[in-house]
Formats: structure tokens, sequence, C-alpha cells
């Protein structure tokens, strides 16, 4: 069983519109409605494969009662802790050609009653997890130490803990010594305080990330594959895609796909590979399920090609 922590989950309303025209009445040619935040969808994907999840959740108003349906639809339970404010809500416009554009809601202030709430709810949850991910941004009322206090108490209990998040509180979350961070390229290249120009560049910057703590650091580049720096190696991956639909959650797909196979070594980077492709080729946010997957077209190796360049950073 997987345990997902997001302590800011949203309603994520996708559009695709076949342009983007400023100013201009749009005339979106499909629409969805799906749960959102990081650790929402890790566990929807992991539900997608099949495998047992449990989403700690804080949630408020209509949104958050919708939030948690939804969740309860596709096979995922929901552990929620009551808050006062809304549970935000996020649109994602998809044009043609896969550009996306997002406008994020920062969400709901929390209390300092309902912060503890949300942490002892994490650390008191029944089912002994194989993995606590804990995912996304903190909303206004949780410090950058937030992430950093679950995974020390995750530790404590014995369970293995994967950080994807950013700036500050990844930074704080390190010193916590979490089992996996997952940044992207624009996530590690902020962590480091440089910019990556090539795989060689974010290797050195994965290990910088486990000399200030972290077990693991899985890398999503973008178009450009995904990096595992690990006590077991270093191994370099890709999945080509054609085309992209969506990128909105495939790098939470591939968390997923990397925890439920185990969480180490290059069958867990082959299928963070597989469920992150997967999931580009899917509208709106929605998970891969195990037939949409393509293993085969994914490559797996520990001979990298260090100069190669970086072509940007992605989700993905």
């Amino acid at each position: 069983m997987i345990l997902t922590v997001t302590p800011n989950p949203s309603l994520d309303r996708t559009y695709e519109v076949p342009s983007l025209d400023r100013g201009e009445v749009l005339r979106a040619t499909a629409d969805r409605v799906d749960p959102g935040g990081k650790g929402v969808n890790v566990s929807r994907a992991v539900a997608a494969a099949g495998f047992r999840t449990t989403a700690v959740l804080p949630l408020g108003g209509a949104p958050g009662t919708l939030l948690a349906e939804l969740l309860g639809a596709q096979g995922v339970d929901v552990t929620a802790v009551s808050i006062g404010g809304r549970t935000r809500s996020n649109v994602t416009l998809v044009e043609a050609d896969g550009t996306l554009t997002k406008v994020n809601s920062a969400g709901p202030t929390l209390s300092a009653a309902e912060s503890a709430l949300l942490l002892d709810t994490v650390r008191t949850c029944d089912g002994h997890p194989a993995w606590i991910a804990c995912c996304g941004t903190l909303p206004p009322g949780l410090a950058p130490r937030w992430y950093a206090d679950v995974v020390a108490r995750a530790r404590e209990a014995g369970a293995r803990v994967a950080v994807d998040t950013s700036g500050p509180a990844l930074t704080a979350a390190l010193s916590a010594r979490p089992d996996l961070v997952k940044p992207n390229a624009a996530e590690l290249a902020e962590a480091v305080g440089r910019p990556l120009a090539t795989l060689a560049d974010a290797v050195k910057a994965a290990e910088e990330l486990r000399s200030l703590g972290a077990g693991a650091v899985l890398a999503s580049l973008g178009a450009d594959g995904q990096l595992l720096v690990s006590a077991e190696g270093t191994f370099y991956g890709t999945a080509p895609v054609d085309p992209v639909r969506s990128d909105v959650g495939a790098g939470d797909a591939s968390l997923a796909g990397f925890l439920i196979a185990g969480g180490t070594g290059a069958p867990a980077l082959a299928s963070a590979l597989a469920h992150g492709a997967a999931a580009v080729q899917l509208p709106g946010s929605a998970m891969p399920s195990p037939s949409d997957l393509r293993p085969a077209a994914v490559h797996v190796t520990r001979e990298l090609p260090l100069d190669l360049p970086l072509s940007g950073s992605s989700t993905r």
C-alpha cells in the first residue's frame, strides 16, 4: 500500500482549444474535471495500476467534497482532514500543438490547528504503507519545514518516504533524510543554485542532493528522459513519445510507476518512464492503466551520455 500526502489538493479543470488567442472567446473542443494535486495524481496512478493507496488530504467546501467523490470512484481511499477554507480549483488550457497554459490557485490558508491535525493524521494512518509520498506545494499556513516533519516521523515509524516538491520545502526536507526526492530539471537546478546544461551537470546536481540527505534522486528531464542517482548506481533512461497530448500529472505518474516497481534500481526507473510516457498521451491529467503502457519502448542504461545537452525543464 502506498500512502500519499497532498497538503494543497485541487480540482483540475482542463479545456482543449485549437489555439490560445488572448482576448478572444475560446470554444473548447473537449473538457474534463479531474482530482488534482501531485500526491493525488500519484494515488490515482497507483490505483489505476491495481494497487492499494490512501490519499491524506485537507479538504473544504463543495470542491473538497467533489474531489473526494471523484477519487473514491477511481479506487482511491481518502483520509480527509476537514478545513475551514475551500479546496482550490486549477485551470489548464491545452492547445492543439500540445502547448499548455495553466492557472493555479494558491489554495486555502491552513490554521496552526489544521496543520497539526494534518501532520498527526499522516502519523496515525493505518495500513503499514510500503511508501509514503509527500507531494506538491505547501499551502499558505504551512512552514517550509512541514515536509521535513513528515519525513522525520515516518522514518521513526520505519516507513520509506519520497518527497516531490521544490524550493525551500525541498531544501528543508533534505535535512530529514528522505529515501527519495523527485525534482524535475528546473527544480533540480534551483536546488543547487545553477543552470544545468548537460546530463553530466544533472548527475552532479543529483549527487549534491544525496550529499545533503536524499537517499536517491529521481530527476525528470522532460523530453531528455529521466535520471536515477542512488546507492545502487546511476541510471539513465528514455521513452520516446509522439505525440504529446498533455503533460499535466505525467511526473506524478512517473513517481507512481517508480514506487509500485519497488522504488529502487533500473526496473523501477523503467516503470517510471513507461508510466510517464503513457500519461502524456492521455487527455488532461488522466492517469495511465496497464493497457496504456509500452514497456518495449523504454531504454535504461548505466552508460550515461554525459555530454547530452538538456533541452529544458518539464514536469515529465
